[in-house]
């Protein structure tokens, strides 16, 4: 089995779990054999550990110079912000990982304008994707981040809850920001051909097992504080869900596997402006690509509620001064 493409791929913060998680998934699924591993902290560690793994014919390189990382790449991904620890929320991190986002939009723009596709998962991923996105000058379907998770969470309990494989779980999204704000839809989702709606509404059965009003409103709690109960559970925060789904989704822009859960977005319609976050979407070779959003008025509601509070971390940031004022974007990314 070849290579998907040769192209170079960047992992910042590959001296991290996430990131060292990332650099041997990219390596195993054969995405490319060009990697080059960054961090401000040395990562040779890591690329030592790939080298003696027998990825033979892979060219690992490590660096801390970001001149010498993002030179002629084509493809990044970014877990290179502070982890959250316990107790913390995502946007507790707010302050230092937008200064990081900046940082690395500042090295796209400066090194690599021509890559094709950026992943952003550090938190919260919804800004710092943005932040990302602004200063790198870089087109809104070449940025991405990190939402699939919490689909991939909202999967996981509807099938533990009714004792079914999760390949029959089917359209289980979650939307919004990628936080305690976050919009747990039901409308689009299905177990086993049944539609959860129905399950919820009408006290229909699966696998002998229903679901009320208020197991669901206490399931989409565990969902929302999914990151905090892994954190709980490991004393550290989520790395190998993280890591192999923001590696899925560099394939699907590699022109591999599409990638068809949820993407944090950059959204500009007459509703939804002027901000990153999840949507229906699917990430291809021509980057990540928006579908229709449907929801029952309740669920577009709780969506509201978050893309609210997702205008209110931005004004955050550009009062820290990591963002320009929104009309003066333009002038930064000619492509917004």
């Amino acid at each position: 089995m070849g290579y998907l493409t040769k192209d170079k791929l960047v992992i910042v913060g590959a001296a991290g779990m996430i990131g060292s998680n990332m650099v041997q998934t990219a390596l195993m699924l054969k995405l490319t054999p060009n990697i080059c591993l960054y961090d401000v902290f040395s990562a040779e560690g890591v690329a030592e550990e790939m080298r003696q793994s027998g990825f033979d014919d892979a060219n690992i390189l490590s660096t801390t110079d970001p001149a010498v990382a993002f030179k002629d790449a084509k493809y990044i991904i970014s877990s290179g912000g502070a982890p959250r620890k316990e107790g913390m929320t995502r946007e507790d991190l707010l302050a230092g990982n937008a200064k990081a986002a900046q940082e690395l939009g500042d090295n796209i723009k400066k090194y690599c304008p021509k890559v094709k596709f950026v992943v952003v998962i550090f938190n919260p991923a919804d800004v710092t994707g943005l932040v990302t996105l602004v200063h790198s000058g870089l087109k809104p379907n070449q940025v991405a981040t990190l939402a699939a998770l919490d689909s991939t969470r909202l999967k996981s309990a509807l099938a533990k809850h009714f004792g079914v494989s999760a390949t029959e779980v089917k359209k289980a999204y979650t939307y919004g920001g990628h936080g305690e704000k976050m919009a747990v839809f039901a409308s689009p989702t299905t177990i086993a051909g049944v539609k959860l709606e129905d399950i919820i509404e009408n006290g229909k059965k699966v696998n002998g097992k229903g679901l009320n009003a208020k197991q669901w409103a206490e399931l989409q709690q565990d969902v929302i504080q999914g990151g905090a109960k892994i954190i709980e559970l490991r004393r550290r925060s989520s790395f190998q869900s993280p890591a192999y789904l923001a590696v899925k989704m560099i394939e699907g822009a590699m022109g591999g596997h599409v990638f068809n859960y949820p993407s944090g977005v950059y959204v500009d319609s007459k509703k939804y402006n002027h901000v990153m976050m999840a949507m229906p979407s699917f990430i291809d070779k021509n980057g990540v690509n928006l579908r229709p959003l449907k929801g029952t008025k309740a669920e577009i509601a709780t969506l509201e509620a978050s893309y609210e509070h997702l205008q209110n971390l931005r004004d955050q940031v550009i009062g820290l001064g990591q963002l320009p004022k929104v009309e003066d974007w333009k002038t930064v990314n000619k492509n917004l």
